[in-house]
C-alpha cells in the first residue's frame, strides 16, 4: 500500500503542508511490494508520486515480475476535480502519470469538493481552504463515463457515509454502483454499521489507516491511545506468536474488509504478508470488537459535504 510520500493536514479550517516520504523511497517500496507479492498498489493523485509509482510498475513489467493484467492499481479523484468536467482531465493526468492505459479501479478521494483547478488546496488570503458546491451526482456520472470509454475498470468511493452512499445508489439513470467504500477503519473504529450497510448493497468496505495513524502533533490528539500498544491486540499477539500490527489487519480481513498497510520498508512489507498464516478465533474476534471506541484519528474539516457528523 504506497500511501502518502506527501499530503497536508487540516486543523481548524486551514491546510498545513508538509512532506512525509522521499518520492524515491516510495519508488523502491513499490518495486519491492511487487517482488514479495503484493498485486495491489492503493495510490492517489493527492500523493504526488504517480510518476514513481508508474515506473516502479513498469520496471517489474519489463524484467518480467509481473504483467500489467496481474497488476491491481487504485487511482482516486482529487476534491479540486469534483466539478464532473474536471474528472477525465484528472483521470488523464493519472494514466500519463503512471504510464497506463487504464486504472483498474477509481474512486472519489472525498465528498468534500474544493475550488477547481490544478492547486491541491486551494487557499484564500487568510489561509482557508476554498470550499465548492458539487452535485456529487454528477460527478459521479461523469465517473460512469470514465469506465464506459475503458479508462477505468471499476468506480468507487471514499470518505463517503451512508447518507451519501444512497444519494448515489438511489440516483436516478444509475448505470454503475459503487464496488467499493474507502474509510479509516480500525478496531478503535470498526465502522460496523457502515460495514453491515456496505455487505447489504454488495459494496466492499476498504480501511485504510488500519493500524491507527501516525501521530503527527500538528493534528492528532498525542492523549489518543496507541492502537498498537493495546493490551487485547498485545495479548492477541502473543497467543498466536504474531506482531499486534498483524492481528489488527487479520481481524479486517475476517469481518470481510480489505485492508491496505502502509510500509516503506522490506522487512515490514515481508512481515504483512504473514498476515495469511494464522486465523483468529470468533471469541478472539469478538474482543477486538469490544476495542472499538469510535475514535477517528483522520479528521476533516468544517466542509456542507463533511460525513462524519452522521452515526454512519
Amino acid at each position: 500500500h504506497c500511501l502518502l510520500n506527501s499530503t497536508g493536514l487540516f486543523h481548524d479550517g486551514k491546510f498545513t503542508f508538509f512532506t512525509e516520504v522521499p518520492k524515491s523511497k516510495c519508488e523502491e517500496a513499490v518495486k519491492v511490494a511487487i517482488e514479495v507479492g503484493y498485486r495491489h498498489i492503493d495510490g492517489a493523485y493527492l500523493y504526488e508520486n504517480e510518476k514513481e509509482v508508474g515506473r516502479a510498475i513498469q520496471e517489474k513489467i519489463a524484467d518480467g515480475t509481473v504483467k500489467r493484467e496481474n497488476i491491481f492499481y487504485t487511482g482516486k479523484l482529487w476534491s479540486t476535480f469534483n466539478a464532473p468536467e474536471m474528472v477525465s482531465s484528472a483521470l488523464e493526468k493519472s494514466l500519463k502519470s503512471l504510464q497506463f492505459d487504464y486504472i483498474d479501479l477509481y474512486i472519489i478521494h472525498t465528498p468534500l469538493s474544493l475550488k477547481s483547478g490544478d492547486d491541491l488546496f486551494p487557499v484564500d488570503g487568510n489561509g482557508k481552504l476554498i470550499f465548492d458546491n458539487v452535485d456529487l451526482c454528477a460527478t459521479w456520472e461523469a465517473m460512469e463515463a470514465c469506465k464506459d470509454a475503458g479508462l477505468v475498470k471499476s468506480i468507487g468511493v471514499s470518505n463517503f457515509n451512508r447518507r451519501q452512499l444512497e444519494m448515489i445508489l438511489n440516483k436516478p439513470g444509475l448505470k454503475y454502483k459503487p464496488v467499493c467504500n474507502q474509510v479509516e477503519c480500525h478496531p478503535y473504529l470498526n465502522q460496523r454499521k457502515l460495514l453491515e450497510f456496505c455487505k447489504s448493497k454488495n459494496i466492499v468496505l476498504v480501511a485504510f489507516s488500519a493500524l491507527g495513524s501516525h501521530r503527527d502533533e500538528r493534528w492528532v490528539d498525542q492523549s489518543s491511545p496507541l492502537l498498537l500498544e493495546d493490551p487485547i491486540l498485545n495479548a492477541l499477539a502473543k497467543k498466536y506468536n504474531q506482531s499486534p500490527a498483524l492481528v489488527a489487519l487479520r481481524y479486517q480481513l475476517q469481518r470481510g474488509v480489505v485492508v491496505l498497510a502502509k510500509s516503506f520498508t522490506r522487512k515490514h512489507i515481508e512481515d504483512n504478508f504473514k498476515v495469511f498464516d494464522f486465523q483468529l478465533t470468533e471469541e478472539d474476534m469478538k474482543a477486538i470488537d469490544s476495542l472499538n471506541q469510535n475514535l477517528r484519528y483522520d479528521s476533516f474539516l468544517d466542509h456542507p459535504e463533511y460525513p462524519f457528523a452522521d452515526d454512519y
